[in-house]
């Protein structure tokens, strides 16, 4: 399901989508004005190779769903797929493969949206004048200027300030209800937390790690020994002018110059490995070292490999103090969202949608 958005700014010549933002706990529920579609022209500056991957939309404002006899057009549903896939604006319109997921997004949303506006009517919220003063100012604020804003009511409100009231208040009720229904009840606690921290303490735990880079000398299979020769040549070369680096780049730029295993081009670098992941003489060697220091050179089979050890780090497992914002976000989020689901299947069920 599709839950956030973003502030897109509006542009006379183009109709980009707008949106009255605004913010709840851990999400934000937009209040839709509604948006044209990006004049054919603008697709004409496209790379031909991008156009051809792109599905325009055409908005004639017919109904695409009735939701309690409530029609909604597909300006809306254009609307939100713009909410949910912003970019489409600048390429005048949505990748044909990506298309369907987002039309089915948007019309998920808007009858979401339209049920949580009509129970909040059932409910009688009240919406204070000066909270709509508050909200219409910050609306106007998406707008360069006046006449880009009175340019836009005449174009899709026809002139109506009454219905950007309407469209405003709508927004606030939407919001309201949310917050009250969602927003509010998904709080967690910190003693939540931190039963949730306890309980599964295991996934706190990290293993033993090092981090290291490598410098390998690998000749082909099966070599001969004029080859197996010219390997280790080349090994001990390495090892030489391996110890003489001092820094994590003097060595990078070794490996990636002499090392033939696939972290060359990555400056030899491995990151952080496992352990258990190691062969045991590199384990074994990279325990009596220190950051910075570089190994001897260590023979496998045919393939010569020395590294340098940037980081050791030993099994562990992180504190309380250290995950508990993270995991209250994500704790959250995750309820948020349960609640959100269970809000909806609870207006869905004597509601009557009707896709047209």
């Amino acid at each position: 399901m599709y839950t956030k958005r973003g502030i897109m700014k509006h542009h006379s010549y183009i109709a980009f989508l707008l949106m009255l933002t605004c913010s709840i706990a851990l999400g934000q529920v937009a209040s839709h004005a509604p948006t044209g579609v990006t004049p054919p022209t603008a697709k004409a500056q496209m790379p031909s190779s991008a156009a051809g991957n792109m599905m325009s939309v055409v908005v004639y404002d017919k109904p695409v769903v009735k939701v309690n006899g409530v029609a909604l057009t597909d300006r809306d549903l254009v609307r939100e797929m713009y909410a949910i896939f912003p970019y489409a604006q600048q390429h005048s319109g949505f990748p044909k493969g990506l298309e369907p997921e987002i039309r089915k997004g948007a019309l998920e949303m808007i009858i979401f949206e339209e049920l949580v506006y009509q129970e909040a009517e059932r409910r009688k919220i009240v919406i204070s004048d000066e909270r709509m003063k508050r909200a219409e100012a910050e609306f106007r604020k998406q707008f360069s200027s006046k006449k880009e804003f009175d340019q836009y009511v005449q174009m899709e409100l026809k002139g109506s300030q009454q219905l950007l009231r309407k469209r405003v208040r709508r927004s606030l009720l939407i919001e309201t209800l949310l917050k009250s229904e969602v927003a509010d009840k998904s709080k967690i606690s910190l003693a939540e937390v931190r039963a949730y921290y306890q309980k599964n303490a295991k996934q706190y735990e990290y293993p033993e790690t090092f981090s290291i880079q490598t410098i390998s000398i690998m000749p082909p299979q099966n070599p001969t020994a004029e080859v197996r020769k010219e390997a280790k040549k080349r090994a001990e070369d390495a090892l030489k002018k391996a110890k003489a680096t001092k820094t994590y780049k003097e060595f990078g730029l070794l490996a990636e110059k002499v090392s033939d295993d696939d972290w060359h081009v990555n400056m030899g670098d491995r990151k952080q490995v496992d352990r258990a992941a190691l062969p045991p003489p590199v384990v074994e060697a990279a325990l009596k070292m220190k950051p910075g220091d570089v190994s001897d050179l260590m023979q496998f089979g045919e393939y010569y490999t020395l590294f340098r050890l940037n980081a050791h780090t030993p099994a562990g497992k992180k504190k309380f103090d250290e995950v508990k914002d993270g995991l209250r976000k994500d704790m959250e989020k995750t309820r948020y969202n349960e609640l959100r689901t269970q809000l909806n299947k609870k207006l869905q069920q004597n509601a009557k949608v009707e896709q047209l």
